[in-house]
């Protein structure tokens, strides 16, 4: 069930010596001749296994073709890492940071490996209700830790403007939206037009990920409902955490939902909080009632109908190949759907019903 690299996908190969090159440069030993696979989910930044000898590590760039400035900051990303190491145990040890072009044509960075089961778009045969259950209940224990963190002492402060967070992501979100626009989806734009009438009052801010779900959460073999750690912080930053919150509850997929959110979050099989189980647990657990939740929720379809469509309009452009992209702009119209059913219902749960 551990997480194991492929081989690299055509167009997204990088160089083994170039790369020797520079670790050897910045002190670390290569012992052995560098080995370099893929890991081959996510949809944005791509990320590599290396291997020399016993030493293993993770390399993480941005895509090819990708000209999306702010997602794909990998010096800010590796900031975000060594901030939150000294004071959140979850997060994987940064190693070394490169902005030097010359090395792969894009700054990236490197970080330990932390072994364990992620989760992607299949429910293991091993995982009972109660397994499931745990899992989800853990996911928000740590979200709720995260949000706690205090983050004048850390430094964190530093990464955002948390004045005015809540109208400028609504803002930069619709014209993301517009910007890579390649078909008519009501939805969407409706969903748009709630929000701009609907933005609530700055929260306390606190460190928020952004991107909390389950294929980004390295398990524990032995104990899967133990996280070890989380991965993918490029949209890490400090805001409203409830926005936060409602990005896990975009990608968190209820049986009645269109099936083109599945392959997102296995939160749809059985045992599973309810996305209002998530929020009641979250409550319960950080001691905060959330209010103003269906436009959080709007919110946050909409931003990950967003980011799809971003994905899905360079695929269209002939800037990646990769054949999963093709079945994104279903993604986007599911997105649309769940947001504006959540504005006409009133709730954020069986939108189907």
């Amino acid at each position: 069930m551990i997480d194991k690299p492929t081989s690299i996908r055509k167009g997204e190969e990088i160089s083994s010596a170039k790369i020797s090159e520079f670790l050897q440069q910045q002190g670390i030993s290569i012992d052995q001749p560098l080995e370099i696979e893929q890991f081959p989910s996510g949809y944005s930044n791509l990320t590599y296994f290396l291997k020399s000898g016993s030493h293993e590590w993770v390399l993480r760039r941005p895509p090819f073709g990708a000209k999306i400035k702010s997602a794909h900051d990998m010096g800010r990303e590796f900031k975000v890492l060594s901030l939150l190491k000294p004071i959140y145990s979850k997060v994987p040890s940064p190693v070394v940071y490169c902005e030097n072009l010359d090395v792969m044509g894009a700054p990236f960075y490197i970080m330990e490996r932390v072994k364990g089961v992620i989760l992607r778009n299949k429910a293991p045969e091993d995982f009972h209700k109660k397994t499931w259950n745990m899992l989800s209940r853990s996911v928000i224990d740590q979200l709720v830790e995260l949000h706690s963190l205090d983050i004048h002492k850390s430094g964190l402060i530093e990464l955002g403007k948390p004045e005015g967070y809540a109208k400028r992501q609504v803002d930069g979100w619709i014209e993301r939206y517009f910007n890579a626009k390649t078909d008519e989806i009501g939805s969407m734009e409706e969903v748009a037009e709630y929000m701009k009438s609907n933005i609530p009052e700055d929260k306390e801010p606190a460190m928020i990920h952004n991107d909390f779900k389950y294929d980004n959460l390295v398990l524990s073999p032995d104990d899967p409902s133990e996280i070890r750690a989380i991965l993918d912080w490029e949209m890490a930053t400090v805001g409203d955490p409830m926005m936060d919150l409602a990005t896990s509850l975009a990608y968190w997929s209820e049986t009645e939902d269109h099936p083109a959110l599945r392959p997102f979050n296995l939160t749809w099989v059985e045992g599973n909080l309810s996305r209002e189980g998530v929020v009641n647990y979250y409550e319960e657990k950080s001691g905060k009632k959330i209010s103003n939740l269906i436009f959080y929720y709007a919110y946050a379809s909409f931003k990950l109908g967003v980011i799809c469509q971003q994905i899905y309009a360079r695929y269209k452009a002939g800037h990646t190949s990769d054949p999963r992209f093709a079945m994104l702009i279903e993604v986007v119209k599911a997105c649309g759907e769940n947001g504006l059913r959540a504005v006409q219902r009133n709730r954020i749960s069986n939108l189907y019903s």
